[in-house]
């Protein structure tokens, strides 16, 4: 996913752990392994790491635990400082800002929700809604209004005076997730807001999040090490391992073509057909003549899994959402792909 002007910009962004750890970086050569500079004694929770997060995507970071996923989250929000390289969010290196400059950002542009839901146990679940727009300074009649809102856009309208202890845990986790919209945040980073869930809330839980995102349309990192979950959310997938980034692509072209044996790792027990979509299949015609209806470039080779082996075409014409013939499609390499054989 490209953006002329990306909202999140990291470039050779490091992160040590250890003694003078910016005067070891200096010296650090190309290519040093992660077991080489912990054997200097530090460790590289974040190592080399370049990536340009564009306005409206949902970025997910996923990896083993250690991998250096949630340290690169706070690096982006500087709730650590970075050893090395730069940060910027809509043009500006946070690193160059003052401690009030940064607080400022945070408060007006980045919500963040993490594991554990963090609910102040005394106060209603209006009151933890309200609560960061207490802290911006906000009039209570303001405050109360906006956090109604969020209420009921994250469907917990009516229990707006329950306590955290009266809700279950998909519910307490809602309120996370509507204090941190209630200060309306450009940029919003979720670090494994749904691990602690059973699995079917959690499903649930994707559900109404992506009800969300296609309502406001917010820039999202989020961070997550189940790989069923990063195929239903993300836009883009970016797997790390050992504090670097081993991939960053769209979850079909990672599912199709894993960069690294430890990406493929990820993906050899996934599903090809139900995350492949047509369009990532699809070829100019440059010529060749496409006869009869066309399909959804973004229907995966499952849906399309009954017409596949029903029709006798080649290659079949290929659409984009507005109707428009895109390409063609290789009926023999989509059904090598619905029946594992790619």
């Amino acid at each position: 996913m490209s953006d002329i002007n990306p909202v999140i910009s990291c470039k050779n962004v490091w992160k040590l752990f250890g003694g003078n750890a910016e005067k070891y970086l200096a010296s650090i050569q190309e290519g040093q392994s992660f077991e080489q500079i912990r054997q200097a004694g530090y460790i590289a929770a974040v190592r080399n790491v370049s990536l340009d997060i564009a306005r409206g995507e949902m970025l997910v970071i996923m990896g083993l635990s250690g991998s250096g996923k949630s340290t690169l989250v706070r690096c982006l929000s500087r709730l650590i400082d970075i050893t090395g390289g730069e940060v910027n969010v809509d043009g500006q290196n946070i690193m160059d800002l003052s401690e009030k400059e940064l607080i400022d950002l945070r408060r007006k542009k980045m919500g963040m929700v993490f594991q554990s839901f963090g609910l102040l146990p005394h106060r209603t679940v209006l009151e933890n809604v309200a609560f960061p727009l207490e802290m911006r300074g906000q009039d209570r009649h303001d405050r109360r209004e906006r956090a109604m809102e969020v209420i009921k856009l994250v469907g917990l309208e009516g229990r707006e005076e329950y306590f955290p202890r009266e809700l279950s845990g998909g519910q307490q986790q809602r309120v996370g997730i509507a204090r941190s919209l209630a200060i309306e945040p450009d940029i919003w980073f979720l670090d494994e807001p749904f691990s602690a869930l059973d699995p079917l809330i959690r499903r649930e839980m994707q559900d109404e999040f992506l009800r969300l995102q296609e309502m406001l349309g917010k820039t999202i990192v989020f961070i997550t090490h189940d790989f069923d979950e990063a195929l239903r959310l993300a836009d883009r997938i970016a797997i790390m391992k050992d504090g670097a980034v081993e991939q960053c692509d769209t979850p079909d072209k990672i599912v199709l073509s894993p960069a690294t044996e430890y990406v493929a790792k990820f993906t050899e027990d996934i599903e090809k057909s139900r995350v492949i979509h047509a369009g990532v299949l699809t070829k100019p015609i440059n010529g060749y003549k496409l006869e009869g209806s066309s399909i959804a470039s973004d229907s995966t080779i499952l849906q399309l899994s009954r017409q596949l082996i029903s029709d006798e075409r080649d290659v079949l014409p290929v659409a984009n959402k507005d109707g428009v013939l895109i390409g063609g499609m290789n009926r023999q390499e989509a059904l090598n792909i619905l029946l594992g054989d790619s």
